[in-house]
């Protein structure tokens, strides 16, 4: 990647409510409190209109994560579904990184990141109802979490139970696939709410 975005460990995710919106947008912060970017949800006239007419389950959608500057710094996507769908994780220049199929077990949601040959790279599974997940790579090792559980000064800045961390474990190595894990991880909330 052209930026460090990605090399920190903690990531917390704030949604910026809009009254009649269409498009969703969050804001990321570090674990000092430091707003470092953004999710923005990229919709064209046409999709806003179709959002009317049809469910939202079966509509594309592109989550852009952006730095400070508004750069792309990783992209999520998914075209048209009607049944099993299918998300691509892609760099700011379109290539594909990976693509994340989900598993829906009442309450108990399943991620799976496959690289591009099909291979598990990593897994988030949890509980979507008390919002705990575990982020484990291939080898069934946690490498990271996603949670309402905030700590230091965080703590003090996010009191809503909307917000949520992601943590990736500092001595995870396999910095190829570090942007697709955290991607995945930083936009499963969007990803949930376009299921309904």
């Amino acid at each position: 990647m052209k930026s460090s975005f990605f090399n920190g460990h903690d990531y917390f995710i704030d949604e910026k409510i809009h009254f009649f919106k269409f498009e969703n947008v969050y804001n990321i912060f570090n674990e000092t409190g430091e707003n470092i970017g953004a999710i923005k949800q990229r919709l064209s006239f046409g999709q806003k209109v179709l959002r009317l007419l049809i469910g939202k389950p079966a509509l594309p959608f592109r989550f852009d994560i952006v730095n400070r500057e508004d750069e792309v710094q990783a992209t999520i996507s998914r075209g048209w579904t009607f049944f099993m769908s299918k998300i691509v994780v892609s760099d700011p220049d379109g290539n594909e990184l990976a693509t994340i199929k989900q598993k829906f077990k009442l309450f108990k949601p399943t991620f799976r990141i496959l690289n591009n040959s099909g291979e598990l790279i990593a897994e988030i599974k949890g509980d979507w109802k008390a919002w705990n997940f575990a982020i484990k790579d291939s080898n069934e090792t946690e490498i990271g979490t996603i949670s309402k559980k905030w700590a230091g000064a965080m703590q003090e800045i996010f009191t809503s139970a909307d917000k949520y961390n992601v943590h990736i474990n500092p001595n995870y190595a396999q910095s190829q696939h570090k942007v697709a894990i955290l991607s995945a991880a930083i936009t499963i909330d969007m990803v949930f709410k376009n299921q309904k």
